[in-house]
């Protein structure tokens, strides 16, 4: 990849948006001394062998899955938060490969998912103006001014929970539990008597049948370790940039500058300019590259940072996360697929049905409707099939807990119901019934891909 005049600091001389003021620089700068110091949290390695994994999605070998948390919290770091939305991705990662018989990409929104950019820097309760909440490595989720206050230091407490999160991953990904024989298991208790239940049920009796005849074919755990293992990666928006900068270095093996805070960084559809700063910093550095891709987007600006970001054409180098709304994806995204062809960018082309279907309640609260986060999805596979190109993946945000935060899906989340476990800081999550639901929709229009 082309990096000619590329430096990590490159980004300080750029425009940059959503970056909090910090009143305290001295302060800031020793952060940032440390965490040059620091273990990388993610090895290049780890990085190429995903790069190389999403290559295959770009010309239809493969699916990726993008899901977790809308924003980590420091407060909410436990070992059992991790363990059971990694278990909820592992399931619907099983139901789309048994059901779309495609590799499955499996990369988590964890272990780094600590900042988030806000339609407004300010919020106003009673009369009182703060500094809006940024996340938890900004600053915190209370509504006073020392909480409100940009903290450099919870630049540190990020690092260490995301190392520590990292560390828990990797066990489970390559220590058994990931094991297929173990599917029946991963199913969390509040959706056993659920609707999906029958449906899971039977995929993991049909696995388990499977499993047996390989094994009485020899193939089994100890002699097939994709059986027992998965690969599993980390992602997270590339927003806070003295961060990141920090954690990027130079690999020894390759002579390329790889950002070690996670395995894939995207950009906002918010800091997405091709002259601002975060464009700048992350041109340079050798992760799997994603953009966020508003409505707002015309083709000649998406082109642009193609060439910007992906200058050599590299295959699994760039992701373009596409965040529409189910009312104008069938406007906005078709001339978009088209400049991209045309030009010959080999991209991963993924929904994020999210982001753009959010709503305020009359109540106050931040909710999405299932049923619209199926209908982009439902418009995003029909646009692919009518232009000729790959459905290459969903960015999904979600949690193994049993929140009430998206209206509809399974359990028939109400607006009244919404309170009853209304617990996100930032975004409203699918619980995991609802993303079992929106595997097994994402499964048969796979299955359709492949028989089409």
């Amino acid at each position: 990849m082309a990096t000619e005049a590329w430096t990590r600091e490159e980004w300080r001389s750029r425009p940059a948006r959503h970056l909090p003021t910090y009143s305290d620089p001295a302060a800031l700068r020793r952060v940032e001394a440390e965490l040059r110091t620091v273990p990388p949290l993610v090895f290049a390695g780890e990085a190429r062998r995903l790069q190389q994994a999403l290559a295959k999605v770009s010309t239809g070998g493969g699916f990726l899955l993008q899901g977790g948390d809308c924003a980590e919290s420091f407060a909410d770091f436990n070992a059992n938060t991790i363990r059971d939305t990694f278990r909820v991705i592992l399931q619907m990662a099983v139901v789309l490969t048994f059901g779309g018989a495609l590799p499955v990409v499996k990369v988590g929104r964890m272990g780094g998912q600590f900042a988030k950019p806000r339609s407004a820097p300010t919020e106003t309760k009673g009369g009182l103006t703060l500094p809006a909440y940024c996340g938890d490595m900004i600053n915190g989720p209370d509504f006073t001014a020392e909480t409100r206050r940009p903290d450099p230091g919870r630049m540190l407490q990020a690092y260490h929970q995301s190392a520590a999160t990292l560390n828990l991953l990797r066990a489970f990904a390559q220590g058994g539990y990931a094991d297929l024989h173990r599917v029946h298991q991963w199913t969390l208790d509040f959706i056993t008597n659920g609707p999906q239940w029958e449906r899971y049920g039977g995929l993991c009796d049909r696995i388990g049948e499977t499993l047996d005849f390989m094994a009485a074919c020899g193939l089994t755990s100890d002699t097939a370790p994709q059986i027992r293992e998965t690969d599993f990666f980390t992602s997270h928006e590339a927003l806070l940039l003295p961060y990141e900068e920090a954690l990027t270095r130079l690999d020894s093996t390759s002579g390329a500058w790889y950002c070690c805070s996670a395995h894939m960084l995207w950009i906002g559809d918010r800091t997405r300019q091709v002259d601002g700063a975060h464009v700048a910093f992350l041109r340079g550095v050798h992760n799997p590259i994603g953009v966020k891709v508003g409505p707002s987007m015309t083709a000649e600006e998406l082109l642009r940072l193609c060439a910007v970001l992906d200058p050599d054409h590299e295959p699994g180098r760039l992701t373009l996360i596409l965040r529409m709304g189910e009312d104008q994806i069938e406007t906005r995204l078709p001339p978009l697929i088209r400049a991209v062809r045309e030009s010959g960018w080999p991209v991963v082309w993924v929904c994020d049905p999210m982001h753009a279907n959010t709503v305020k309640t009359v109540h106050g609260f931040k909710t999405r409707s299932f049923d619209k986060i199926l209908a982009e999805v439902r418009r995003y596979f029909a646009i692919h099939r009518a232009e000729g190109t790959h459905p290459g993946g969903v960015h999904v945000e979600l949690t193994g807990q049993d929140v009430t935060e998206c209206l509809g899906g399974p359990q028939a989340i109400t607006e009244a119901g919404l309170a009853e476990r209304y617990h996100t800081f930032c975004d409203p999550r699918l619980n995991a019934s609802q993303a079992l639901e929106l595997a097994f929709l994402l499964a048969e229009r796979l299955r359709r891909e492949r028989r089409a």
